[in-house]
């Protein structure tokens, strides 16, 4: 096995950016290879100070430079499956942030083709699952520390949204991290997905109705439900309650000392994703490096990608129709079992 992975970051943008900084900073057994960007000097200004790092506008050239031997995947999520079809064929480790494609259909093809492959390359970029209190949660549930794990109360909620998000982003774009969450914490697939909506904040841009409420079922009968608000202003909230037999634990919410001063109390509350979740995204990256150096991967699979965006054509479905709607899922292959 290789010592070092020579990663070519496929898109430069807020992600890629963000990773690109973090691989060469921050994460061992790692180096920036090359950037792409079909802006040439975004992925140029990407590489400033990263010795032997290449910029390049098209994602072909990275794939084909003989130093490159992983590839990170941060372009919006349309351009995901060529990409991951072309990476999966040069048998090479993969991060792809989220979503794995924009649909079930499409997500199921990288799956047959890692399959075909016969091992896993693919890691998705689901970061919450490194979060430190998502791994203590999820730790609690799986020892049976409290009993059966009963039900999930998940609060999402962003100071704003930017132009253009629409109501089919509200799920495909945001609640996508609770159905992964979800499927974490309690191992099983969910079920069924149902969206509710309610009285509307007048923040909202024209078109988009917000808040919304999602109510899930797992296989097995846990209960979980998700209010949605993108446009709280307060900050950013990501924040979860579970019920159990023999107990309630809570993690997120607000951040930093809690302080009583002059008649007021209060602490703070993180502005974005980043500050949130910045350490689990940390945690992620060098978890996929240690893994891919072993041959594996280090996390959310090609077929949690999958299984997600099922969710999420299940949930844009429920939105449009107010009814409980089924997710659809292929059988598991056994290579993800």
């Amino acid at each position: 096995m290789t010592e070092t992975l020579r990663v070519a970051v496929i898109g430069a943008g807020r992600m890629g950016a963000d990773h690109i900084q973090r691989i060469s900073k921050r994460i061992h057994g790692a180096e920036v290879a090359a950037v792409v960007d079909v802006d040439l000097a975004r992925a140029q200004a990407a590489i400033e100070g990263i010795p032997g790092a290449v910029a390049l506008a098209d994602a072909d050239e990275a794939l084909n430079n003989g130093d490159v031997n992983a590839v990170l995947i941060a372009t919006p999520g349309f351009l995901h499956e060529d990409i991951l079809l072309k990476a999966l064929a040069r048998d090479i480790p993969i991060l792809c942030e989220k979503p794995l494609t924009p649909d079930a259909a499409s997500s199921w093809k990288i799956v047959e083709a890692e399959v075909a492959l016969g091992r896993q390359r693919i890691q998705v970029g689901f970061m919450r699952r490194f979060d430190a209190e998502y791994a203590t949660l999820g730790s609690i549930i799986r020892n049976h520390e409290l009993g059966e794990l009963l039900m999930l109360h998940h609060q999402h909620r962003n100071p704003s949204t930017p132009e253009g998000f629409t109501n089919e982003m509200l799920i495909n774009d945001s609640v996508v991290h609770e159905f992964d969450a979800i499927r974490f914490f309690t191992g099983e697939e969910i079920t069924s997905v149902q969206v509710r909506l309610g009285k509307a904040t007048k923040n909202a841009p024209s078109g988009q109705h917000d808040p919304q409420h999602v109510l899930l079922e797992t296989e097995s009968g846990v209960l979980a439900d998700v209010e949605i608000y993108v446009n709280a202003k307060f900050g950013y909230e990501v924040a979860t309650q579970a019920s159990f037999e023999d107990g309630i634990v809570s993690i997120g919410g607000d951040k930093g000392p809690y302080t009583r001063s002059s008649g007021r109390w209060g602490g703070n509350v993180t502005p974005g994703f980043e500050e949130r979740f910045g350490a689990a995204y940390d945690v992620e990256i060098q978890s996929w490096v240690d893994a891919a150096l072993k041959g594996g991967i280090g996390g959310p699979s090609a077929w949690d990608g999958y299984a997600t965006a099922a969710c999420c054509e299940a949930g844009v479905e429920a939105q449009k129709n107010g009814e409980k709607v089924a997710v659809k899922l292929a059988p598991k292959p056994d290579l993800y079992k």
